[in-house]
């Protein structure tokens, strides 16, 4: 690295965003000139702590795949280890045709295994369906993607669709099984199917993975907010907030952006429109690369009830498509988190919005606050007045992963990579997850750095 000062601009301040600023900070040094530009008032993202009763609670994600090692060491390196809690370990349950279901085992993300996974969830012919399908010829393209739905309805039928595997695609991205493509979102599945397997039923087998101790999720005891506030005190970014990035264009050996000037090197963690709008006169490739990506609208309806309101002692429930309510799912949050148990209220999350149902979303905070207390009493008898409530949109929140996506991918970074001292990252490319988010942040920032440096 040479004498001279660098400055690097990173658009959007998300996780992402602060991920790769403290990357940066940390292969660039102390000298470095970072700025972290956002659109938004606030830094974060979709993550968002905010007080409610008593204390902190997630307004945006809750949780995070503890399997996987990125936020765990994460908070090794910013010293806030302790912040690191797992669920107690309750059973989920999906609402679907007015009653509850325990959440079906040994499925991959909802398509089962075998017809005994969905007894209950399903009628007599699906289970049959089910039981028959390994005996039903299968034809799979190994050179194609279809959506989850095409495939599973295909062989297993629509009411596994819609009353198992909706639901959970609904948690993970806010989507439909028709607008989620297989070989993105269940990689493991289409390997399975590309090696061979000669039923659906025989490629979820497979493709389960094998169980292993410790537990699937994680999350922060005071909030993702800890986690924020670490990364921004560790990279010591200059921030702009309240201003969108413009006129990103070659200067020299470097870039101008808009607000901040002239800089070295330029990462874009904004979502994916955003991202198209800023690099389309300066990487019009990569802005087509990326026209394909649709995002989706959510909301969440934070409450706090009285610790008597009779909240049932399960973690959640998920909501198959086509129910009359319009939630898309219920986090029990005091019965899910055992550091939350101990609260003087009871707190329950309501979830909103699927992928084409974007005007829930933009119901006032009074319409989408007695929306949760209805669906909350439909499907658990809870009427108690909550003592406190929040309410967060997220509009455009998650991107959709639709058939296509890993060749989108591939054209997105293919493109990026022709473009010196530019880098992109973000939840439209390798996955929605915070892990996801922090591997995709680390890995642009350590191309930028070693762009810039030298």
């Amino acid at each position: 690295m040479t004498g001279r000062r660098v400055s690097v601009a990173v658009v959007g301040g998300g996780v992402t965003g602060l991920v790769a600023a403290f990357r940066l900070r940390q292969q660039l040094g102390a000298d470095a000139e970072i700025t972290v530009v956002e659109a938004g008032s606030r830094l974060g993202g979709k993550l968002r702590t905010v007080p409610l009763g008593d204390g902190p609670v997630d307004v945006g994600a809750e949780a995070f795949i503890a399997r996987r090692p990125e936020v765990a060491e994460l908070l090794v390196e910013l010293g806030i280890e302790d912040q690191l809690v797992h669920p107690a370990g309750r059973q989920p349950l999906i609402w679907s045709e007015g009653a509850l279901h325990p959440l079906p085992t040994r499925t991959l993300m909802g398509i089962p295994s075998t017809a005994q996974s969905v007894e209950g969830l399903v009628d007599a012919d699906t289970l049959a369906r089910i039981t028959a399908e390994p005996t039903v010829p299968f034809d799979w393209d190994a050179s194609a993607d279809i959506d989850v739905a095409s495939l599973v309805g295909s062989r297993f039928g629509e009411q596994v669709v819609r009353r198992s595997v909706d639901p959970l695609l609904g948690g993970v991205y806010s989507g439909l099984a028709e607008s989620i493509g297989v070989r993105a979102a269940l990689p493991a599945l289409a390997a399975a199917l590309d090696a061979g397997a000669t039923s659906l039923t025989a490629a979820v087998t497979a493709a389960l993975p094998t169980p292993s101790p410790g537990p699937v999720f994680g999350t922060l005891r005071d909030g993702y907010g800890t986690l924020l506030d670490a990364l921004r005190a560790a990279a010591r970014p200059h921030t702009i907030l309240d201003a969108a990035a413009t006129d990103l264009r070659r200067a020299g050996d470097g870039w101008w952006l808009d607000p901040i000037g002239h800089v070295d090197g330029v990462l874009l963690a904004a979502p994916a429109p955003d991202m198209i709008r800023l690099v389309a006169a300066a990487a019009p490739r990569l802005a087509a690369a990326a026209s394909g990506i649709e995002l989706a609208s959510s909301a969440v309806v934070a409450l706090a009830l009285p610790n008597d309101a009779g909240v049932p002692e399960n973690s959640g429930i998920l909501v198959a498509t086509g129910e009359s309510l319009g939630a898309k799912a219920f986090t029990l949050s005091s019965r899910k988190w055992p550091h939350l148990a101990d609260r003087e209220v009871t707190l329950v999350r309501a979830s909103y919005g699927r992928f084409g149902d974007a005007a829930v979303v933009d119901n006032s905070d009074e319409q989408l606050i007695a929306k949760a207390r209805a669906d909350l009493e439909t499907v658990t008898g809870v009427s108690t007045e909550p003592v406190d409530v929040f309410v967060q949109r997220w509009h455009g929140g998650l991107p959709q992963y639709a058939p296509g996506h890993l060749e989108r991918v591939a054209a997105i970074e293919s493109a990026a990579d022709g473009v010196d001292g530019l880098e992109v990252a973000g939840a439209y490319l390798h996955g929605v997850g915070v892990p996801a988010c922090v591997a995709s942040a680390t890995t642009a920032a350590t191309r930028l750095a070693a762009r810039v440096a030298v």
